[in-house]
């Protein structure tokens, strides 16, 4: 079953760039894919339609049970507490703590004090980083922020999660231990959709890999393929 599902999404900024260019593709349940292409390629824009922060000008978008043609606005933030969305500016609130950055995400919807404790505790645990739930954002490594910005994302069980780049700030050793969270969390059943430019990453990776080039998908590589 589609999670999601682009319908020749095209997307301009003036007269002379077109973003994306009739871009079509299907993300099925429970799948890992690499979206890459070079900066410029696309890559951003097609995430921020999927999040419905943009709309295609043509074309249509559908995920989560929504779909950008009839998704009323008001709808926008129920879609998006089915999606996690980590960035490689990691976008942690600095005057909270990582403990607090993971709950804010959950007393946005509501949920009760007892289970938001909990649910912290628990993706503290999941990515590692019990001992440094005090910690502000200013105290935390890169590696460490990001792995926090990851728990943030998976606080309220998306279906699908979206990473923009995520390792780009990180050294090597931040990167491997980013990825294998990645796939974990992939192992327990979330579909996710990682956009890089690393191609050393993804050549010894034998993950699905859909490849953006001035805004058009021009390869479309299976899981298990040769680069």
């Amino acid at each position: 079953m589609a999670i999601l599902r682009a319908e020749k999404i095209s997307k301009s900024y003036g007269k002379d760039w077109a973003a994306l260019s009739e871009v079509s593709f299907e993300l099925a349940e429970g799948e890992f894919v690499f979206l890459v292409g070079s900066s410029g390629a696309g890559k951003s824009t097609l995430l921020s339609i999927i999040i419905m922060e943009q709309r295609p000008d043509s074309g249509i978008i559908h995920v989560a049970g929504f779909d950008s043609k009839t998704i009323p606005r008001e709808k926008i933030p129920i879609l998006r507490r089915k999606l996690g969305v980590v960035f490689q500016g990691f976008r942690l609130l600095p005057e909270m703590s990582a403990s607090e950055n993971i709950a804010f995400a959950l007393k946005v919807t509501g949920q009760p004090r007892k289970y938001i404790r909990k649910r912290v505790f628990d993706l503290l645990s999941m990515v590692g980083l019990t001992h440094k739930a005090k910690s502000y954002p200013h105290e935390l490594s890169g590696g460490e922020k990001q792995r926090i910005a990851v728990a943030r994302a998976l606080a309220n069980n998306p279906l699908l999660l979206l990473a923009d780049e995520p390792t780009g700030n990180l050294d090597p050793q931040a990167t491997d231990e980013l990825m294998e969270l990645f796939f974990e969390i992939n192992r327990q059943g979330t579909t996710v959709l990682m956009a890089t430019h690393d191609t050393a990453l993804i050549d010894i990776m034998p993950h699905r890999v859909l490849e953006l080039e001035n805004g058009v998908l021009v390869g479309d590589r299976p899981a298990g393929a040769l680069p």
